[in-house]
C-alpha cells in the first residue's frame, strides 16, 4: 500500500505559478509509474503529466511547455511545477501511482494509488 498526500494548491492570478507536491508513504522512485491528474466538477478526470518508473515524462497537450513533473528520491515526493497558469487550469489536482510500467500513462484507470486532491484556482 502507498499513501499519497498532495500539498501546494492555492489561488493565483493568470500568468502566475504554483508548485504542487505529493508525498508518498514509501519509496516509489524507480519502482512506480506516477502521474498528476486534474478534475473539474461535472467533467472527467484528465491526465496532466506522468512519469514512467525510468523517469521518462509525458505531458498532455494542455500542459506542454508550461508544466514540469519531477521526483525527489531523497524526499520521496512527486512534484508538479506549473507556470503560465490559465483560468482553465482551475481544478482539483490529484497525484497517482502504480507499481511498474503502464501502457497509457495519462489514463486514470492505470493507477491504483491516489491522493486526496488539492485545489488550484486561477483567476483572470
Amino acid at each position: 500500500q502507498v499513501q499519497l498526500v498532495e500539498s501546494g494548491g492555492g489561488s493565483v492570478q493568470a500568468g502566475g505559478s504554483l508548485r504542487l507536491s505529493c508525498a508518498a508513504s514509501k519509496h516509489i522512485v524507480g519502482t512506480h509509474s506516477v502521474a498528476w491528474f486534474r478534475q473539474v466538477p461535472g467533467r472527467e478526470r484528465e491526465g496532466v503529466a506522468s512519469m514512467w518508473l525510468d523517469g521518462t515524462p509525458k505531458y498532455a497537450d494542455s500542459a506542454k511547455d508550461r508544466f514540469t513533473i519531477s521526483q525527489d528520491s531523497a524526499k520521496n515526493t512527486l512534484d508538479l511545477q506549473m507556470n503560465s497558469l490559465k483560468p482553465e487550469d482551475t481544478a482539483t489536482y490529484y497525484c497517482a501511482a502504480v507499481h511498474g510500467w503502464v501502457g497509457y500513462p495519462l489514463e486514470d484507470y492505470e493507477y491504483n494509488y491516489w491522493g486526496q486532491g488539492t485545489q488550484v484556482t486561477v483567476s483572470s
